[in-house]
């Protein structure tokens, strides 16, 4: 396939910067319109690309993108999944170029979603383009691509119920992922669940003078910082009631095996920028960041904050938190306990309120499959070097869904890389990766059969 981007390579950069263009960003009302016309644009490629037929199907939320190609009854029938949405590119500031204007520079493309997720499932449409035109297709091959994994999938799962029998597979190939370098590439064999949650404290009916008031009631900011302070023990250990009842300790042997994965800790701190690292006691940065779960406050909000002083006492304060969970732990057993808990410790001379938003459980796949040694041995021709396998610490929660509803394991082939900086100001994607993950796929393709 190599000289087939080559000679393509021009039309690729000006197919991908098509959808680029469009911000896509599922979370927010007023781009709708541009979901709509993201979700039209990936038809019109997924047509070109071969496929039979490309449809927009409407769902309760955004829309879905299906489309399909069969070679015969007989074929294996690999689902490739991918979302279109985005993040919001916010703080905007911090670009160094237009964030729906898409850049090269340095060997990268610089957009909003050139990794997450349109430039992984743009991978997927080329090599399927490369199979069709070059008659080496030799599977059934159907495309889902979602327009809501960005706030966690709501409307995906009850399609997916509706749609079982269009969506039979046996495999669900996904490239929404990281791999650990680009000098040694890796499988993702499972990840991480999420419970996502709000706190909301509420002290007076207004805001206070602090000089009048401060000290004689209680601060709602004050309070807040108090009850976040309690979650987490002085040994990194989350301290909910129950937290832990789930977790699977990994044995000494498994430990060991997912420790071959190279990792170098000063890197990992320079990359990110910062002094040290702490978590859990015990485990080592990349087991915290895996293998474990995790507590962490997204977002604190709450009185004055804008330039200049404002001297009150706040009547409200709010902390988003999400919980990221291992295979095992479930997402409503975990958000119940941490309902029960911040009750628990909770003063009385305020109000708390706990919202619970969404969540997702983890998974696990089988590195003994015949689509896990395929993929291997794939990446293995790309790469010169047999792949690792890894353990995902972020989440794809509908992926757990699909397992469940279509009775086939997910199989993550993901290309990005941590320099890629996804959710984040200047997100980009190595030109390199983007075509080494095109032939990838081509070459799974050819090894695997059911």
């Amino acid at each position: 396939m190599n000289n087939y981007i080559k000679e393509n390579e021009a039309r690729f950069h000006r197919e991908l910067f098509s959808l680029l263009r469009i911000p896509s960003v599922s979370s927010e009302p007023e781009h709708k319109g541009d979901m709509a016309r993201c979700a039209a644009r990936l038809c019109e490629l997924l047509i070109e690309a071969g496929a039979d037929s490309a449809e927009v199907c409407p769902t309760k939320g955004h829309p879905v993108v299906f489309a399909s190609k069969k070679v015969s009854d007989t074929a294996p029938t690999v689902l490739v999944y991918g979302h279109y949405d985005v993040q919001p590119a916010d703080p905007i500031a911090e670009w160094k170029s237009d964030p729906f204007e898409p850049e090269i520079r340095n060997g990268a493309i610089y957009a909003r979603g050139a990794n997450d997720d349109k430039g992984q499932i743009f991978m997927h449409i080329k090599a399927f383009e490369y199979l069709v035109r070059t008659g080496g297709l030799r599977h059934n091959v159907k495309i889902l691509f979602e327009g809501e994994e960005e706030i966690s999938s709501p409307s995906l799962p009850e399609w997916i119920g509706q749609n079982k029998e269009k969506l039979a597979c046996d495999i669900i190939l996904v490239s929404d992922t990281t791999m650990i370098s680009a000098k040694v590439p890796s499988i993702n064999c499972g990840m991480r669940g999420l419970a996502y949650m709000e706190i909301v404290v509420k002290g007076p009916d207004a805001d206070l003078h602090s000089g009048h008031y401060g000290g004689a009631v209680a601060n709602p900011a004050n309070v807040l910082c108090e009850i976040i302070s309690k979650l987490i023990d002085s040994s990194g250990r989350i301290t909910i009631d129950g937290f832990y009842d789930d977790v699977v300790e990994l044995s000494a042997e498994e430990r060991a095996m997912l420790s071959k994965a190279p990792f170098d800790q000063e890197e990992f701190e320079r990359e990110i920028g910062v002094p040290g690292v702490r978590g859990e006691k015990g485990y080592t940065s990349q087991e915290r960041r895996s293998i474990r779960p995790c507590l962490d406050v997204n977002g604190i909000v709450g009185g004055f904050t804008a330039e200049g002083s404002k001297t009150i006492i706040p009547r409200e304060a709010r902390a988003k938190v999400s919980m990221r969970l291992v295979p095992n732990q479930r997402c409503d057993k975990i958000a119940g306990l941490f309902k029960a808990y911040i009750s628990k410790i909770a003063p009385k001379d305020v109000e708390v309120e706990v919202i619970e938003h969404h969540g997702c459980n983890g998974f696990l796949i089988p590195v003994t499959s015949k689509a896990y040694k395929a993929a291997a041995r794939a990446m293995e021709e790309v790469y010169g070097i047999e792949p690792v396998p890894s353990r995902g610490g972020g989440s794809i929660g509908i992926l757990a869904d699909m397992k469940q509803i279509l009775g086939a394991d997910p199989l993550l082939m993901g290309f990005g890389l941590e320099r890629d900086f996804i959710h984040s100001p200047n997100e980009s994607f190595l030109l390199d990766q983007l075509y080494k993950g095109m032939e990838s796929i081509a070459l799974f393709y050819k090894y695997y059969d059911r």
